[in-house]
């Protein structure tokens, strides 16, 4: 079978897998996104092929992600938390399934304006390539220092940084004198379900749990559907007016460009920005909403591409998150020596195989999500379990532990999802911090004790 072929094969499944992933309100990107595109790369898919489904899984999620967001005012993932006030606003006027039009059409212009920026300007910052990969080291520890800063944990993020570069190397040097090689794919798994891990240890903690009990059941009203075109595909340029859709293809087109910044923090700034050049509640909320979800598409798949294609080097929150399988997924991918996608795919082979993902996730994602919504939400809320949806992402990454290292991968990943979950939960230390700390760990404990 032709690489062209099982990329489209790659990206029909990406596509359909997480347009009903993003029904799932909650679902972290890096703890679904990790095991899926490592499954797909260890099964031996071509490079070209793995980066469509890679491309079709972002713009898919990010456009179902819309759904539970406007319609239920609870955030699909975490880019989605910046765009809850804003959708609730327009819940209160009575008009959710407005904000979900403007949401899906925004993202989908984003994501198709982000591609070719994404790959112009990695090709632009390639001639810096040989610096940032002679200096990777101090270039991750650097970059630790600086993301935990920014992280939600602040002092503690940064403070972290040592003691949990010490807590690798300690495992990853014992986990060697037991299986004879240096483990990644078990580290990156571990890292990426922590958070998921952590709320099924807090549930089975007599403290912890106290926490979470609830009296009363949540209640969800959905507003009935309507529908306002004809067809099954309508046109985001007629379902966003001229002004918004200026101002989603300018934000989109700029934070592509800002690819070493937090999504989340890229979606509320220019939240903001589009914000307060609009007045009334309506206005304001529909203009954000569409230009916030076409930012939260153009920065993944922006951050993914540009440091990609550029270094082949990890070098933004995406690049540590989501798509780290990308660069790192041994023994397919490495990036230290650099030996993933990178090295195996010329700029033209990103534009095409990524424009197959896009194209693939749009046809699938945003007429499902612009017809089916609310049918597709209810039937989510009253027939699948998010319990069943965590176990079955941690059942998953033990798998791919065992295929690694067997008992002592699944042990390892496990230990790291605890430690590492906890971190995040009760400090605050991000799953995008705790990825650069291991990225640079072997760096910093070389340094500082000169193993």
């Amino acid at each position: 079978m032709s690489v062209l072929m099982i990329s489209i094969l790659l990206a029909l499944a990406g596509a359909i897998i997480f347009s009903l992933i993003g029904l799932v309100s909650g679902t972290d990107e890096t703890a679904i996104m990790v095991p899926f595109t490592l499954l797909v790369i260890l099964l031996g898919a071509p490079p070209e092929a793995v980066f469509s489904f890679f491309m079709a899984a972002v713009l898919s999620k990010h456009l179902t992600h819309a759904i539970p967001t406007a319609l239920m005012g609870i955030p699909g993932d975490t880019t989605a938390v910046p765009l809850i006030d804003h959708a609730s606003a327009l819940r209160r006027l009575g008009v959710p399934h407005v904000a979900l039009r403007k949401m899906l059409s925004g993202g989908l212009i984003g994501a198709f304006i982000a591609l070719p920026t994404a790959v112009l300007f990695g090709q632009f910052l390639g001639q810096f390539a040989d610096f940032f990969k002679a200096s990777s080291g101090l270039i991750f520890t650097l970059a630790a220092i600086l993301i935990a800063y920014f992280s939600k944990g602040k002092w503690v993020s940064v403070l972290m940084i040592i003691p949990f570069a010490f807590f690798i190397k300690s495992i990853d040097t014992f986990s060697f004198s037991v299986v004879e090689k240096h483990l990644s794919t078990s580290f990156f798994l571990g890292i990426a379900i922590g958070p998921m891990l952590s709320d099924i240890l807090f549930s089975l903690s007599p403290t912890a749990r106290k926490g979470m009990v609830r009296q009363t059941a949540k209640e969800y009203h959905l507003a009935p559907e309507t529908k306002s075109w004809k067809g099954f595909f309508p046109n985001p340029f007629r379902v966003l007016t001229g002004r918004q859709t200026a101002y989603t293809a300018a934000t989109s087109f700029v934070s592509s460009l800002t690819f070493a910044f937090s999504p989340v923090g890229m979606t509320s700034l220019m939240g903001e920005i589009v914000g307060s050049r609009n007045k009334g509640v309506y206005k304001k909320s529909t203009s954000s909403l569409a230009s916030m979800n076409g930012v939260t598409e153009s920065t993944y798949i922006a951050e993914a591409i540009i440091p990609l294609l550029a270094f082949g080097i990890p070098l933004s929150p995406v690049a540590l998150g989501p798509a780290s399988p990308l660069f790192n997924a041994p023994p397919v991918f490495t990036s230290d020596p650099v030996n993933n996608l990178h090295n195996m795919m010329t700029p033209w082979e990103f534009f095409l195989y990524g424009l197959i993902g896009l194209v693939i996730a749009a046809l699938i994602a945003y007429p499902f999500a612009m017809n089916y919504a609310r049918k597709a939400t209810v039937f989510v809320m009253k027939n699948i379990s998010q319990e069943a949806i965590v176990g079955m992402f941690i059942g998953l990454a033990c798998l791919l532990a065992f295929h690694e290292a067997q008992l002592v991968g699944v042990i390892l990943t496990l230990t790291m999802a605890a430690v590492g979950g906890l971190m995040n939960r009760v400090l605050g230390v991000s799953s995008g911090v705790q990825f650069m700390i291991f990225y640079g760990s072997t760096y910093m404990m070389s340094k500082l004790l000169g193993v």
